[in-house]
């Protein structure tokens, strides 16, 4: 399988990134984004792109993969909405509306998260914009839509969040986080579960296109 992941640098595209490399059915992952990984692998092939929202110039080392992972996104703290759903909604679907155009046969795996709002009517903003945006992804005719709702992730094998505040939470609640999974399995999920259940939607299919956090960590 051969994968393209957008956001490789971000805790979760981190972790997706680890997942990838390790598993010996991923023969090739193309990253694209403003930064290198600073990794280096046989099967890591990184593209420095600035602007995802025209992927024209490279668009011929896009078309002859399997799955995309789009792992970019933002908080909303501190964005007004229109601002955010052009982070959120108008890259997403910039970016999956040239690779289905590119290649229908891909299936594209989307991190939403959860409390996304499917009606698109709720009172929270982020909720209704992600909810949006998933629901503009389900309508376009790739091989197959899977949209992953994550709630709390713990973060393993050194990967850290890029966002400051979310670094001081994991920092005073990382101790805590072990026995709360031990507890309570499906209360959180980890950056390598994530990973690996991203890439078995890709390659086997999931029960159902939402992927809440016990669909994530059953898978």
């Amino acid at each position: 399988m051969k994968v393209l992941l957008f956001g490789a640098t971000g805790m979760i595209g981190q972790g997706v990134l680890r997942e990838c490399l390790l598993d010996p059915e991923v023969t090739q992952v193309v990253s694209v984004g403003r930064s290198l990984t600073g990794k280096a692998h046989p099967k890591l092939k990184e593209i420095l792109h600035a602007d995802c929202f025209d992927l024209s110039p490279i668009a011929d080392q896009l078309g002859d993969l399997d799955s995309c992972f789009f792992c970019l996104g933002v908080s909303s703290a501190g964005l007004g909405e229109a601002e955010y759903h052009r982070i959120t909604f108008d890259l997403t679907l910039a970016v999956a509306t040239t690779l289905c155009g590119l290649n229908p046969r891909m299936s594209f795996g989307y991190i939403s998260g959860a409390g996304a709002d499917s009606s698109e009517k709720g009172r929270i903003m982020w909720a209704r914009v992600k909810g949006q945006t998933e629901n503009a992804l389900l309508r376009l005719p790739f091989r197959a839509v899977h949209l992953f709702r994550p709630g709390a992730i713990r973060p393993l094998h050194g990967i850290r969040s890029r966002t400051p505040l979310y670094r001081l939470l994991y920092r005073a609640l990382g101790p805590f986080l072990p026995l709360l999974k031990a507890l309570s399995p499906d209360s959180l999920t980890t950056t390598e579960q994530l990973g690996r259940a991203m890439i078995h939607a890709a390659r086997n299919g999931a029960p159902q296109a939402v992927l809440e956090m016990r669909d994530i960590n059953r898978l």
